[in-house]
C-alpha cells in the first residue's frame, strides 16, 4: 500500500455471525439443561440420567465427524434444528426400560440378564422409530435452488445426529449402564407420576368406553387441521427473513436524471449515493416510540425520504438484499415481470399493473423499473418534400448518420490490428437540435437543401435501457410486503392483475423472487412428501406385518397437525419452507409414539391378555416412556421457539411446530391410540411372537 492509504472495511458482518452464532448457542444450552432436569424427575435415577445425556456429545462428534468426511459445512439452520430431546428419545426408551427391568425383585437373574432382556424388549421400536424419523426428512433432500443450498446442510446434520443416536441408544447405552449399575438399581417411584399414572388409567378406561366421544374429538381436531391448512388462516412466505441488524435503502430516480440532479438529491437525503448501509444499533438502544419494531422503524425512515420528489425508496437488508437480486434479476424484495416485444406496451402494462398492486393490503415500495425515459430528437423524412428536391429517403438518413454518428470512410492499419476511420460533423454543428436541423445536403439540381426542409423533428421518449430475459423484453415491478404474509399479499395481486390487466397477445406476466422460491418448494414437497408418508407405511408394514396397524399408526399420527398449526395461528407465524420442515420432524417423532405404545400393546395381547386389558394396561406402562420422550423433544425446542434474538428468526418457525404439535399429540395420542385399537381390534390380527423375557409388569 502507498504511504497513508489504508483499506477501511465499509461493511463487515463479523458481527452478525457473532449475534446468530450466540442466539443459537443460546438456545442450545438452555434446550440440554430442560433436558437434563426432565430426565432426572422422571427418571429418579442420576447414574440412568447421565447414560441418556451422554447421548448428545456422541450424536453431536458422530454428526460432525460425518459432516467434514462429506464436506457439508454448518449453518445457522443446521444449529437450529437440532433437537436434543428428539436426539435423546432413543435413549429414554432404552434407559427407562433398563431401570425399570433392574428395580424388579428377580434374584434368578444377574444385573446384566436383565439390562439385556430390557434391551432387547425395546431395540426394535426403538430402531423402527428413529428410522422413521430420519426417513421423514428425506424430502429435505429433494429441495433445489435457494431451499436447497439452505436445508439440505440441516437435514444432513440432523439425519446424522440422529443415526448416532441409534448406534448409542442400541450398542452403548446398555453397555454403559452394565458399568453404571453392576449391582442392579432401585427404581423410583415418582409420586407425581404414581398420582398421574393412577387418573390416566381411569381415564383412559373412561375414554374407551365413550369411544365415540373420544373418536369424535379426533375427528373434530382433523378438521380443525384441515380447515387451518387449507381455509388461509395461516399465512404463507418462503422464509422468515433473518433480522442482518442492518438495512440497506436504495432511492430509484427517474431514467432521465442527469447527474447534476442526482447529486443534488443525494446530497438532500445526505447520502453519498442512492444505495446506502444503514448500520442499526441493538434494539434496545432505539427510541421507544419505535417500540424495538423494525417495522416501525421502517414506516417512519419512509415517511421522511417521501418527502423528497422524483424517489421512489426501497428498504432491504445487505445479505438480503444480495440474495433478493441473485433469484430475480431485479433490485427489490419481489419482482413482477412484463414480457413482450414493444417497450411502450411494456410501460403501459406494468403502469396498469402497478395502480392495482398499490391497492393491496401489505405491497409496498411499489416501484417500476422503467426502460423508456431518454428524450430523443425523430427526424421524420416528409417524403413529398424530398421528392420535389428528388432526393431518396435513404439520401436524408445517411446524411444525418454520417453527420451525427459518424461514417467509416476507411481502416488505418497497424501491424495486424485494423481500426476504422470515422468521419463526423465537430460538435458545434451536430450537439443541438437546431444545429443538426442546419445541417444541408447538396440535390442533384444543384440546391443545398437543409434537414429543416425536408423532416418533421419530434421530441420523444426512447429506450433508455432494454431489459431482456428467455430472448424476451421485459419490464420489471419492484415491490416489499410489510405487515402481511408474503404468498397471501401476492396471491391477491396475482388475483386481481389478472382480472384486470388485459395483455396482447404474445405477452406475460411472470412473479418472481421469494413468490416464486415459495411456489418451487411447495410443489417439490407436494410431489415427495405423498412417496416419503408411503414409504414409512410401508417400514411400519414390515415392522408389524399389518396394513391395520400400519394404518393405525398413521391416523394417530395426523392429529399431531393440529397443534402444530395452532401454534402457527396463535403466535401469529406465517407457514414457510421452515414450518414445513418442523412438520417433517414433527411427523417422524410422532410416529415414535405409536410405534412404542403399540408394541407394547400387541405384546401383551400375544400373552393371552383381552383386547380392553392389553390396550389399557399397555398404555399405562408406556406412559412414562412416552410422556419422557415428548417433553425432552418438545422442551428441548422450547428456548428456540421462545427466542427473538438475531440469529432466531430462521430457526423459530421449526422449532414452534414441534412444540405445538408434539403437545396436542401427546394428549390425543395417549387417549385415541388405545382407543381406536380397541374399536378397530380383532380376532385375527397379527401378533408378534411371545417373548419370553418381555415385563408384564405395570
Amino acid at each position: 500500500m502507498p504511504a497513508g492509504v489504508k483499506v477501511v472495511p465499509f461493511i463487515d458482518r463479523a458481527d452478525l455471525v457473532h449475534y446468530t452464532t450466540n442466539t443459537a448457542l443460546h438456545n442450545l444450552r438452555e434446550g440440554i439443561i430442560l433436558v437434563v432436569i426432565i430426565l432426572c424427575l422422571f427418571l429418579g435415577n442420576i447414574r440412568g440420567a447421565i447414560i441418556v445425556a451422554l447421548t448428545i456429545p456422541f450424536s453431536l462428534l458422530f454428526a460432525a465427524t460425518c459432516l467434514n468426511l462429506k464436506g457439508v459445512p454448518a449453518n445457522l439452520l443446521s444449529l437450529g434444528a437440532l433437537d436434543f430431546g428428539m436426539v435423546v428419545d432413543g435413549a429414554v426408551v432404552m434407559v427407562e426400560n433398563i431401570v425399570r427391568h433392574l428395580g424388579r425383585v428377580d434374584d434368578a437373574k444377574s444385573p446384566k440378564q436383565k439390562i439385556a432382556d430390557a434391551a432387547h424388549e425395546v431395540q426394535r421400536p426403538v430402531f423402527y422409530a428413529i428410522a422413521i424419523i430420519i426417513t421423514a426428512y428425506l424430502p429435505i433432500f429433494t429441495l433445489q435452488a435457494v431451499e436447497g443450498r439452505l436445508f439440505k446442510p440441516m437435514a444432513w446434520t440432523v439425519a446424522l445426529a440422529l443415526l448416532g443416536a441409534l448406534l448409542f441408544s442400541m450398542l452403548i447405552a446398555p453397555a454403559l449402564a452394565s458399568l453404571f449399575f453392576p449391582r442392579g438399581t432401585h427404581e423410583w417411584h415418582n409420586p407425581v407420576m404414581v398420582w398421574l399414572t393412577n387418573v390416566y388409567r381411569r381415564a383412559l378406561r373412561l375414554a374407551i368406553r365413550l369411544r365415540y366421544v373420544t373418536v369424535a374429538v379426533g375427528v373434530a381436531g382433523l378438521a380443525v387441521a384441515l380447515y387451518l391448512w387449507l381455509g388461509g388462516v395461516i399465512g404463507a412466505e418462503f422464509l422468515p427473513h433473518l433480522d442482518e441488524g442492518a438495512l440497506w435503502v436504495r432511492g430509484t430516480l427517474a431514467a432521465s436524471t442527469g447527474q447534476t440532479e442526482g447529486i443534488r438529491l443525494s446530497n438532500q437525503a445526505r447520502l453519498f449515493n442512492t444505495e446506502y448501509f444503514v448500520d442499526l444499533k441493538p434494539k434496545e438502544q432505539w427510541r421507544t416510540d419505535f417500540h424495538e419494531n423494525k417495522e416501525e422503524l421502517i414506516a417512519a425512515m419512509d415517511a421522511e425520504l417521501e418527502k423528497l420528489p422524483g424517489v421512489v425508496w426501497g428498504f432491504s437488508q445487505p445479505i438480503g438484499d444480495n440474495m433478493e437480486e441473485a433469484v430475480s434479476g431485479v433490485k427489490g424484495q419481489l419482482a413482477t415481470k412484463v414480457y413482450g416485444d414493444d417497450l411502450k406496451v411494456l410501460e403501459d402494462k406494468a403502469a396498469e399493473a402497478v395502480k392495482i398492486m398499490g391497492k393491496v393490503g401489505g405491497i409496498q415500495d411499489l416501484g417500476v423499473f422503467h426502460v423508456l425515459g431518454q428524450p430523443n430528437d425523430n427526424f421524420i423524412v416528409n417524403r413529398q418534400r424530398a421528392a420535389r428536391y428528388q432526393l431518396n429517403v435513404a439520401d436524408v438518413q445517411d446524411a444525418i448518420n454520417t453527420a451525427v454518428g459518424g461514417n467509416a470512410l476507411t481502416q488505418v492499419l497497424k501491424g495486424e490490428e485494423r481500426y476504422d476511420l470515422v468521419m463526423r460533423y465537430l460538435p458545434q454543428f451536430r450537439d443541438t437540435k437546431e444545429a443538426i436541423e442546419r445541417i444541408r445536403l447538396l440535390a442533384p439540381t444543384g440546391e443545398r437543401v437543409s434537414l429543416a426542409q425536408l423532416c418533421k423533428v419530434e421530441e420523444r421518449d426512447g429506450g433508455s435501457e432494454i431489459y431482456r430475459e428467455g430472448n424476451q423484453r421485459y419490464v420489471a415491478i419492484k415491490y416489499s410486503v410489510r405487515g402481511r404474509d408474503l404468498g397471501g399479499a401476492v396471491e391477491e395481486a396475482i388475483k386481481n392483475v389478472t382480472e384486470k390487466v388485459k395483455l396482447p397477445r404474445g405477452y406475460h406476466i411472470g412473479w418472481e423472487g421469494e413468490y416464486d422460491s415459495e411456489v418451487r418448494a411447495d410443489a417439490r414437497l407436494a410431489k415427495i412428501v405423498p412417496l416419503t408418508i408411503l414409504l414409512i407405511f410401508i417400514i411400519l408394514y414390515s415392522m408389524f406385518r399389518s396394513f391395520k396397524w400400519a394404518t393405525l399408526i398413521m391416523l394417530n399420527v395426523m392429529l399431531a397437525r393440529v397443534g402444530g398449526l395452532l401454534a402457527l395461528l396463535v403466535t401469529h407465524t406465517n407457514f414457510s419452507v421452515s414450518s414445513g420442515v418442523g412438520f417433517l420432524a414433527l411427523f417422524g417423532v410422532s410416529v415414535q409414539t405409536g410405534v412404542i405404545m403399540l408394541e407394547y400393546i400387541n405384546q401383551l395381547r400375544a400373552r393371552g391378555h383381552t383386547v380392553f386389558d392389553s390396550a389399557v394396561e399397555g398404555a399405562v406402562l408406556k406412559l412414562r416412556p412416552i410422556t419422557m420422550t415428548m417433553l425432552v423433544a418438545t422442551l428441548g425446542l422450547l428456548p428456540a421457539a421462545m427466542s427473538h434474538g438475531i440469529g432466531s428468526d430462521s430457526q423459530r418457525p421449526f422449532a414452534i411446530v414441534i412444540v405445538g404439535g408434539l403437545i396436542s399429540d401427546l394428549v390425543m395420542s395417549i387417549f385415541l391410540l388405545p382407543t381406536l385399537y380397541v374399536w378397530m381390534a380383532g380376532e385375527r390380527d397379527v401378533l408378534p411372537a411371545r417373548e419370553a423375557e418381555f415385563d408384564e409388569e405395570v
